[in-house]
């Protein structure tokens, strides 16, 4: 198992502004929201109080891009989420999500390692360069990043630098099977 590090600090001053502790400098629930998908951990407290603010701005982060369009929660999964707030007791949402997420994540890390341990191409040259985009793939993919598109139709520039990085790991799988076929 990898040893967790520290979550990155940031604190919110009396004016709700949000300042990054590690490079000294004021951060949008955006950056925060970036910090997470590229698997940093955060803490966000109140700099007067020292309260952790972390879940209420994890919240605020999924709403937002809930409200965006970013639908990544059902309707009636939310709804369950509201019933388990009102029921009153003790509820078994919260350990059935967190559950659910810990089998999500350990999947992922297997089929990995499986995909490494039983595939005769980890001997060929360049697969741990492929492995990597895989690897960075299926979290873009689970990580609940969703392409946006404007008004316009038109890519987001994210959405455009996702979609060439989809075309070139296209490109190279094309390659390698070109190779593989060439050899049997």
């Amino acid at each position: 198992m990898t040893e967790k590090s520290a979550p990155l600090l940031i604190k919110r001053y009396a004016s709700r502004r949000l300042y990054n502790t590690e490079t000294s400098d004021y951060v949008t629930l955006e950056d925060i929201s970036g910090f997470i998908r590229d698997g940093r951990e955060v803490q966000i407290v109140d700099l007067k109080t020292g309260d952790d603010l972390t879940r209420q701005y994890l919240l605020q982060i999924i709403a937002e891009h809930e409200s965006r369009g970013d639908n990544v929660l059902p309707t009636d999964v939310l709804t369950d989420l509201v019933r388990s707030y009102m029921g009153g007791g003790a509820s078994v949402v919260p350990q059935f999500l967190q559950t659910s997420f810990d089998m999500l994540r350990e999947g992922q890390s297997k089929v990995i390692e499986n995909v490494s341990a039983m595939n005769p191409m980890t001997k060929m040259p360049g697969f741990e360069m492929m492995q990597a985009q895989q690897e960075a793939f299926m979290k873009a993919m689970t990580g609940g990043i969703t392409p946006g598109w404007s008004a316009s139709d038109e890519p987001e520039p994210e959405a455009k630098e996702e979609a060439e990085d989809l075309a070139t790991i296209k490109k190279q799988l094309a390659e390698l099977q070109a190779k593989l076929s060439k050899m049997s």
